[in-house]
């Protein structure tokens, strides 16, 4: 059988860039480096009690994450404002990626602990997925693979032009 190839060279500066060396969270890694790297790290928005952050192994483009500052592995852990926050950053993001990408559908999700499926099950962490009619194909479908067929730091530009023309307004009690 022979190996079939996907080219990527996108992943090529991510493969050869320098890896931040995290004793702990890489999601802490990221909120509690220089809000300058923000860029870098595919940080969107800091809000109160909670951020948004790109997911930069997307199951599809524009696949978002929102995550609570504090780090706990479930909701019950966090504060009722850290709840709301999240929740409405949520219906933010999700309206903000409605905008910009005119996605048929959405898949929103936490998964909590490692048996449910949580890749990185210590930090608490909501998943944003644009959704369109027909996104699984041949090679999502046959060769486990995905397609995301647009740059990362391309998405986190679109993303933040509409996100400073329209930043969210959010009100934690």
């Amino acid at each position: 059988m022979s190996a079939e190839i996907l080219y990527a060279p996108w992943r090529m500066k991510y493969v050869t860039s320098p890896k931040k060396e995290t004793d702990g969270c890489v999601f802490c890694a990221v909120v509690n480096d220089n809000v300058e790297r923000d860029r870098d790290n595919y940080l969107l928005y800091r809000g109160k009690t909670a951020f948004a952050l790109m997911n930069i192994y997307p199951y599809n483009t524009g696949h978002l994450l929102i995550l609570p500052y504090q780090h706990v592995s479930t909701p019950t852990e966090t504060s009722r404002s850290t709840q709301i926050e999240m929740s409405l950053l949520t219906t933010y993001f999700v309206e903000l990626l409605s905008e910009l990408m005119q996605p048929d559908g959405f898949n929103i999700g936490t998964n909590i602990g490692q048996a449910a499926g949580a890749g990185i099950a210590d930090h608490l962490h909501t998943h944003i997925v644009p959704r369109w009619i027909a996104d699984n194909n041949y090679i999502s479908v046959v060769g486990n693979t995905r397609v995301v067929p647009e740059l990362l730091d391309d998405t986190y530009d679109k993303i933040m032009a509409l996100l400073q023309d329209q930043p969210p307004e959010i009100s934690v009690l």
